[in-house]
């Protein structure tokens, strides 16, 4: 059959994502490895209200097609969130309404990326990133992560023997997977070279508003003068993922260009779900949905800081996030976290994680986790990652760790 598919078919079959989980835990199973948002903060009533509304105000005229870029009044809205919330000069004509993150990511990806364009990414990154360039046939550059980011001497130095390098992708807020935070300054230097080297810097910050601690840092897109940043977020972790409404902010030409890839695509996110959005935005206070979620969010990453401090081997790290949906985990080199979930975790312990491997873009990394907390309740926490700590630790004093592990 291979013979008869696209070459991008062929080429990204093996699905990164699918990747990500590895057998069934059971009922009573401790899920670390997901990264929802809690339900049970879902506004439903008052998005119930809203699509009420929004039908009502609009009869039939709601179930027929609307425009490409999204509901014009929303995206008003969305241009002044950008502002509040990320000191983004914006108007609706820099906004495009997508079928969630993903989609955005994709959308850019078609717009960018010729087989074999160069891209930096960092090491590890959003695995949903990965999935959506691969079609594309893109040759990535890894640059490592520090405790405020990207590494910006490694990323120059990768720069300057590579000038045809068209795009870095970067999730600067409580980065996923590992929960950390581009600095302030590494914002700035990062447009400042990307001026210099000519390149796109897609922003990609669906967490950016969950943050529970320490301060909030302008967008990266805040100091963009030439437009070299394509901003992206979601209402995925901030609302509801079920909406799939996502949104990207960039310069007129690029937002134009996109909304014609769009229209190849799908045509138009569901105006009945915009329109509601738009209505709930018109009647509720988003940021006081968003401060009343951030107080559940904090006791979780609190329980889950503890009980690692607590549990972990003195050779395990972890990172300490400020906000987001995740801890990173480095293992000693000689744990395969792969096989640690499929051959002890899933099957002995019943819980699960995303292994490292699959937050790399050529795989070649296979010592880290990444660990969710946004999902599970205080009380599952500290029994999962007990469980965990002590599998590693078992694992780790194993005289045949290096053959099983």
């Amino acid at each position: 059959m291979n013979e008869v598919f696209a070459d991008r078919v062929v080429m990204g079959s093996e699905d990164r994502l699918a990747e990500m989980f590895g057998g069934s835990l059971g009922e009573d199973g401790i899920k670390f490895s997901a990264g929802n948002p809690n339900a049970e903060l879902f506004p439903i009533m008052q998005m119930k209200k809203a699509f009420n509304k929004a039908i009502e105000k609009s009869g039939s005229q709601i179930f027929e097609y609307q425009t490409v870029s999204g509901f014009e009044n929303l995206r008003r809205r969305l241009a002044q969130w950008a502002g509040q919330t990320a000191d983004i000069k914006a108007v609706a004509d820099n906004i495009l309404i997508t079928q969630g993150g993903q989609q955005a990511l994709d959308l850019i990806g078609k717009l960018l990326l010729n087989a074999g364009d160069e891209v930096v990414v960092e090491a590890p990154t959003y695995v949903g990133a990965l999935s959506a360039f691969d079609q594309y046939d893109p040759y990535y550059y890894d640059v490592a992560m520090e405790d405020d980011g990207i590494n910006l001497e490694q990323l120059e130095s990768v720069l300057q023997a590579h000038p045809n390098i068209k795009l870095l992708y970067t999730v600067p807020d409580f980065h996923n997977p590992t929960g950390v935070t581009l600095s302030l300054n590494k914002r700035k230097k990062l447009v400042e070279l990307a001026e210099k080297y000519d390149f796109f810097i897609l922003e990609d910050t669906p967490y950016r508003d969950l943050r529970y601690k320490g301060t909030k840092l302008p967008s990266i897109k805040s100091f963009d003068r030439h437009g070299h940043v394509l901003f992206v977020s979601s209402f995925s972790k901030i609302l509801m993922p079920g909406l799939r409404v996502g949104w990207v902010v960039a310069d007129k030409e690029i937002i134009d260009r996109l909304r014609k890839l769009k229209t190849s695509s799908d045509l138009e996110t569901p105006g009945i779900v915009l329109a509601a959005l738009d209505q709930y935005m018109e009647d509720n206070d988003l940021r006081k949905h968003i401060e009343g979620m951030l107080q559940t969010y904090r006791s979780r990453l609190d329980a889950m800081l503890a009980v690692l401090d607590e549990t972990m081997p003195a050779d395990v790290h972890y990172t300490r996030p400020e906000g987001g949906f995740f801890i990173w985990l480095t293992l000693p080199e000689i744990i395969d976290a792969q096989k640690l979930l499929s051959e002890i975790c899933i099957p002995k312990d019943r819980i699960s994680f995303v292994p490292g491997k699959v937050f790399y873009a050529h795989r070649n990394k296979k010592n880290g986790m990444r660990l969710n907390f946004s999902g599970v309740n205080e009380e599952r926490i500290n029994v999962g990652i007990t469980k965990l700590a002590k599998s590693i630790r078992t694992a780790i004093k194993a005289n045949e760790v290096g053959a099983l592990l």
